[in-house]
């Protein structure tokens, strides 16, 4: 198991969801300008986040990504299995059968491969919700940032009261003549 930028970024993110959800789906301009990290890593991550069932995408003006389940449902290792799972499968193999001429290395593979299994133990021992939880007991401000819907325009239509006066200049004209 590797801890990666990528994985600790993915966490970031989608704490920022589940904390910023409420109100509906959380566009990843807003993630990126909070948490400051780079729009196009966000991109990559919420297609392998997506992929892995931890979040659902809302398409249109208004959408955006919000959790696919329940924040105490979605661990860290779920999060980061889902960005570093490719990795985390690499690093499994044991180095004495990669590496030629490697000898006696087969005691501390075992000893890796138990630190490896103990870490992501623990990171499944700590939910999503926990960590919103830690957040809001720091005191972390939830963004009202929904845009405002405009109340729609009366349908009905008032009617101008009537004009009693010449539209033209030979309306002008005639009726002055009747006056005189």
């Amino acid at each position: 198991m590797r801890l990666t930028t990528k994985g600790r970024f993915a966490v970031t993110a989608m704490i920022d969801v589940a904390l910023q959800g409420a109100a509906g789906p959380v566009n990843l301009g807003s993630i990126s300008r909070r948490q400051r990290i780079s729009l196009s890593h966000l991109e990559q991550l919420f297609a392998k986040l997506r992929r892995h069932d931890l979040v659902e995408s809302t398409r249109g003006p208004g959408g955006g990504y919000s959790l696919s389940r329940k924040p105490a449902d979605i661990t860290v290792a779920h999060i980061i299995h889902a960005i570093d799972g490719d990795n985390m499968d690499d690093q499994s193999k044991p180095l004495s059968s990669t590496l030629p001429g490697a000898v006696n290395r087969h005691t501390t593979d075992e000893l890796w491969a138990s630190v490896s299994r103990r870490a992501m133990e623990f990171l499944d021992s700590i939910s999503l919700q926990s960590l919103v939880d830690e957040q809001i007991a720091r005191g972390v401000e939830i963004e009202c940032e929904r845009s405002v819907r405009r109340q729609p325009l009366p349908t009905a239509r008032v009617k101008p009261a009537p004009v009693n006066a010449p539209n033209s200049v030979f309306a002008l004209g005639a009726m002055l003549a009747k006056r005189s």
